[in-house]
């Protein structure tokens, strides 16, 4: 059975009145039958049944034992840390979600929680890091922004050899790309904002656990902290994720032209793309993944953030703003947008580069949005010239 065919499948019709659209539950309180007798639900906050939908669902397409849905993937990040205690270690992606840097740094860090950045492109770099304190092998497959590639399978094996869990945060591939429970993964999370949802409509998180301690623990402190998902933003991504594969196919055959285009240009200095075979990891991606995403970053051969955002600024299809994963192209420049927390060292160390553009292709025609990135190439060399005959003055 296909991908697209098992999540319409899965939706159930509502059995009270037959809608073949999942009923929102706007609701805070249910009436129970006698105190402690109810039907599966007492307090909005612990549970809803159009947020159970959800939470069923991408477990299902994840091949988890539960999901649980929060109000936004940082959210969801923040229950899985939960798991923690003062004196644990995490080893974790250098080249990491500017918002995960952040919650590691400025938050967990401060309660004992030790963090070791590593590239884990190279397995060998998470056995050398890893020690008896670690309790989280942190990985996103592909990365975010440089679209680094992590053999998910190779990391479990030693994860669990040193009993640690593996937690990967699998938004930029999806589920309709990959499934890394299957891989060896222990914690899936997901922006749900992004390729779950898929339309730039709703701020939400979920996570998904192998096992059933692991999915009592993380629905523990999803009831404890209420960072929960709310029933419309519920129905938002289950409307979402019905058209997920064919939505996902589309990102990824447009993406891979772009990259194509990108590859050949004089304008550019590196290409980021893990559908390409010029990509370290290639040959690992064609492996774990069913095809290669929606999302292709770049850098300038004039390395410097004023030639990026004037890049970025110059373009008409791809619209400027941060997020990614909606049917629309988006444009932006990590360095001053998504990982501007991240101290410049830092990024330029994990090859985030002063001139770095990262595009989440959408589904437009691939030709209009080569055509795009043409003319903003032709403004950008322009400016240029005239810069340099002003400068000769």
């Amino acid at each position: 059975m296909s991908q697209q065919t098992n999540i319409l499948r899965q939706l159930p019709i509502d059995p009270l009145t037959g809608s073949i659209s999942t009923p929102i539950y706007q609701t805070s309180t249910f009436v129970q039958e006698a105190p402690g007798v109810h039907k599966g639900f007492d307090y909005a906050r612990s549970n809803n049944p159009t947020r159970k939908v959800l939470e069923d669902l991408i477990a299902n397409l994840e091949g988890g034992d539960g999901g649980f849905a929060f109000s936004s993937g940082l959210a969801a990040i923040d229950a899985v840390l939960k798991l923690l205690k003062t004196g644990d270690e995490i080893v974790a992606v250098d080249d990491i979600y500017g918002g995960t840097f952040r919650t590691f740094t400025h938050v967990y860090e401060k309660f004992g929680v030790q963090i070791k950045y590593v590239d884990t492109s190279d397995p060998t770099n998470v056995l050398n890091a890893i020690t008896s304190n670690t309790k989280l092998v942190w990985l996103e497959s592909p990365t975010n922004p440089t679209l680094k590639v992590s053999d998910i399978e190779a990391i479990g094996k030693i994860a669990h050899q040193h009993d640690a869990l593996l937690v990967v945060d699998n938004t930029f591939a999806s589920p309709a790309l990959q499934q890394p429970i299957s891989l060896g993964a222990d914690i899936i999370i997901h922006s749900a904002t992004k390729y779950l949802s898929g339309h730039c409509d709703v701020i939400a998180g979920v996570v998904v656990t192998k096992t059933p301690k692991l999915s009592e623990a993380i629905k523990f402190f999803q009831n404890t902290s209420g960072a929960i998902l709310s029933p419309f933003d519920s129905w938002l991504t289950i409307r979402g994720i019905q058209t997920l594969p064919l939505r996902v196919k589309q990102h990824c055959k447009n993406a891979l032209k772009v990259a194509q285009f990108l590859e050949k240009c004089p304008w550019v200095d590196k290409i980021y793309y893990p559908g390409l075979p010029s990509h370290k990891n290639h040959e690992i991606a064609k492996v774990q993944q069913k095809a290669f995403g929606g999302v292709v970053s770049f850098s300038l051969k004039e390395d410097t953030p004023e030639q990026a955002v004037q890049f970025v600024s110059s373009t008409k299809l791809f619209n400027l703003a941060e997020s990614l994963g909606g049917v629309k192209s988006l444009i932006c420049h990590p360095a001053n947008m998504t990982h501007a927390s991240v101290p410049r060292e830092k990024r330029l160390s994990t090859g985030i580069q002063d001139s770095l553009i990262r595009l989440s292709v959408g589904i437009e025609d691939a030709d209009d949005l080569i055509q795009d990135l043409q003319q903003a190439f032709e403004q950008l060399t322009s400016a240029n010239k005239q810069a340099q005959i002003f400068a000769e003055f």
